[in-house]
């Protein structure tokens, strides 16, 4: 493949890529800056402050570079993977595992009403 192949091929790419980052955080700043304001009394974001949201909330919920590995896929992947560990248990042992969870988790998580703790009063 020659080089005079890929370069056009390279700069569309960039600059395609460019005006997608551009109208996503257009889009976000024009969002934030109707909304946030007047429902949270929050600051009005810069275009710079919208593109570092983007970024930010990006990295807290999928990263960058997973190979297609969202945060849905990886959850998936644990469910399964409880799943599996769970028929590995008999059944007295599945039953101990899940009393232990729900004596460990707050709330009535797993409880039937008759065994969920009384709400306090306010």
């Amino acid at each position: 493949m020659s080089r005079s192949f890929w370069l056009p091929k390279a700069l569309k790419f960039v600059f395609f890529g460019a005006v997608l980052v551009g109208l996503v955080g257009f889009a976000t700043m024009s969002l934030w800056n109707w909304l946030m304001p007047m429902l949270f009394h929050l600051p009005a974001l810069t275009f710079g402050q919208a593109l570092g949201l983007l970024v930010l909330s990006r990295l807290l919920t999928g990263g960058f570079g997973r190979g297609g590995q969202g945060g849905w896929a990886r959850g998936r992947a644990w469910k399964r993977q409880m799943q599996q560990r769970m028929e590995a248990f008999s059944p007295a042992d599945r039953e101990n595992f899940r009393q232990q969870l729900r004596s460990r988790c707050a709330g009535s998580w797993g409880r039937s009403p008759a065994e969920a703790p009384a709400e306090p009063a306010s």
